[in-house]
């Protein structure tokens, strides 16, 4: 409908897409300390999700905000009391800019909700035992102009994960510009 209106539209793929029911950007698992899982949450993470991105200018947010919008025609959750979700800045989703309207919360967790596992001792008491900080929002993709090929438009949606890297450093190669804090500065590349 909105290509037939001359609004630049395309379908967009989340793959490893959260569903953060509680909008508290995490997607939450509950055990006992058995090890049972505990239904304590509406929380999922889907195999992928699909929907619209449309260019929008938007006046109601400021020009930072103008370019692709989220429109999804398939919400799950209600936002301010009917299903509805978008239209969400994707630049607001990048940049972390949750508290915005049209469900910017919602979209930022579908693409980089934390996944934590909490051991559940009792009502007033929990613990958080483990923390996926990369499993949701992989291979955020469009499909190319032209071509049947996939455009990978992550980037749009979310700054590049951090990278761990380890490596070795010989202490007597440094120890002559060791000062007496004995730290060293490296810069990676």
């Amino acid at each position: 409908v909105l290509r037939s209106l001359g609004i630049p539209t395309r379908v967009i793929t989340n793959f490893n897409s959260a569903h953060d029911s509680n909008i508290n950007l995490s997607i939450d698992k509950y055990i006992d300390i058995s090890g049972k899982t505990l239904d304590l949450t509406e929380d999922s993470v889907w195999n992928f999700h699909v929907w619209n991105e449309c260019w929008f200018i938007r006046r109601d947010l400021g020009s930072f905000y103008d370019g692709w919008q989220v429109l999804d025609a398939t919400p799950q959750e209600k936002s301010k009391g009917i299903y509805q979700c978008g239209p969400a800045s994707t630049r607001a989703i990048k940049e972390g800019d949750v508290d915005l309207d049209y469900d910017s919360s919602f979209v930022f967790a579908a693409v980089n909700a934390d996944c934590v596992t909490w051991i559940h001792y009792s009502n007033k008491r929990k613990e958080r035992i483990y923390s996926d900080t990369r499993k949701i929002g992989k291979f955020i993709s469009t499909k190319a102009v032209g071509s049947n090929s996939r455009v990978d438009v992550t980037n749009n949606y979310k700054y590049p994960e951090v990278k761990e890297i380890s490596f070795k450093i010989s202490y007597s190669q440094y120890k002559n510009s060791l000062m007496d804090d004995r730290k060293i500065l490296v810069t990676a590349v």
